[in-house]
């Protein structure tokens, strides 16, 4: 069920054939596991896209793209996942990495508190959050790679794990299905 639906609102490659992007990105964005959807391929793009969205600012998509097109991995999963990072979420996550990084190095003198981006215009949120990240030193600095590296390590285990439980129990539903009838 899963897989129809997602074969359904995952676009055609084919229509991506003779764009700039096709032709930048080369003959590996047109090799099937960037488009297929199998356990290891969207697993692989999953953890791709939550390494990629902790890459700062609109990066995000274009780390995500490029990091699916080069190992192979479902483009579509790796950058729809990458928007798990916005403004909402962003400062908790960065406060989550300072502290992995703080429990490595230990934590920074000079760290200040999280900026309020109530009343800002979006263009000042990146100024802002730029500024207090920068504050935050090299506990933000090894704490971000390690917190991205932690979330695409788990995230790959949770989607390959689940999708191989849920063809167990599919298959145990037709085979029980088959006995009755």
């Amino acid at each position: 069920m899963p897989r129809r639906w997602l074969k359904r609102v995952l676009p055609d490659v084919e229509k991506y054939r003779d764009t700039a992007v096709a032709r930048f990105l080369g003959p590996r964005f047109f090799h099937p596991a960037v488009w297929h959807l199998s356990r290891h391929s969207v697993a692989g793009g999953f953890a791709i896209g939550l390494f990629c969205g902790l890459i700062p600012g609109p990066l995000q998509m274009l780390g995500g793209a490029l990091g699916a097109v080069w190992f192979k991995r479902n483009l579509p999963v790796a950058l729809v996942t990458t928007l798990y990072t916005n403004p909402l979420t962003i400062i908790p996550l960065y406060l989550l990495a300072y502290q992995v990084g703080a429990f490595v190095m230990g934590p920074s003198a000079d760290a200040a508190s999280p900026p309020s981006l109530g009343g800002l215009a979006p263009g000042q949120w990146a100024e802002a959050l730029g500024a207090w990240s920068l504050s935050l030193g090299k506990p933000l600095l090894v704490g971000v790679p390690l917190l991205a590296a932690l979330l695409a390590t788990a995230g790959y285990l949770v989607v390959h794990v689940g999708w191989g439980l849920y063809l167990r129990c599919a298959w145990m539903q037709r085979k029980r299905q088959r006995r009755r009838g």
